[in-house]
């Protein structure tokens, strides 16, 4: 019973190297962007020569998603720990929702073009220019450039109107979240790495929280 009481008094802290969690993300997702990137033809409609030549680096970037997405959800605890009691219920449904539909869209979309990649390895002549391949194609190109973007943008405007309110973050920080977000949700068809944008601006709000984890390490110590 001491044991248990004294769990329960002590509760359950922040492990320090979270913060890390959004480093890890941003490298994962923009090494997952670069690889598709340079692997996939933009063009939804290509018939699926790319299958031939770069499956194997797009079965890669697949094969990285799951990590971010782990990170991801450190990353957003690490937010909300940051926060404490200045968690307002209404930002923090839409910040944490909004986190949420961004990975379950993203893990969609990554479901959808390792299914391709099976079904190529399994019947690769029935599948190229197929109608299956055609939808599949068009369905993880819909849910990349549509659904997480969009979600993405909601979680940068949240996040930053958070920071703004809350000074969990530098201002400068919050006010380039708004821009980079407005930027992304308009011009992101017109970009074709506009994807980048997001995980670049969680890069630069995790290394605030580290240093600024740093400073306060430092200012408590003798």
């Amino acid at each position: 019973m001491a044991t248990n009481d004294t769990f329960t008094s002590a509760g359950l802290r922040t492990p320090g190297a979270a913060a890390i969690a959004g480093l890890l993300f941003s490298f994962l997702l923009l090494a997952t962007f670069v690889l598709l990137r340079i692997s996939v033809p933009p063009d939804p409609q290509e018939p699926g020569s790319w299958l031939r030549a770069n499956s194997g680096a797009v079965e890669l970037a697949m094969n990285l998603v799951p990590f971010a997405g782990i990170a991801f959800l450190w990353f957003i605890g690490v937010l909300r720990d940051r926060l404490g009691q200045l968690e307002d219920r209404f930002f923090a449904t839409v910040f944490f929702g909004s986190g949420l539909l961004f990975l379950g869209t993203l893990f969609l979309a990554s479901a959808t073009t390792g299914g391709i990649i099976i079904a190529f390895a399994a019947k690769p002549e029935q599948l190229i220019g197929s109608a299956t391949y055609h939808f599949a194609r068009a369905a993880a190109y819909a849910m990349m450039n549509i659904y997480v973007v969009k979600m993405a943008c909601v979680f940068m405007i949240t996040t930053s109107t958070i920071a703004l309110y809350t000074a969990i973050a530098p201002r400068w920080l919050a006010i380039l979240g708004y821009v980079l977000a407005v930027l992304l949700l308009f011009g992101s068809s017109f970009v074709s790495w506009s994807f980048a944008v997001f995980p670049a601006w969680i890069l630069l709000l995790s290394i605030s929280i580290l240093v600024d984890n740093w400073r306060r390490s430092a200012a408590r110590s003798p």
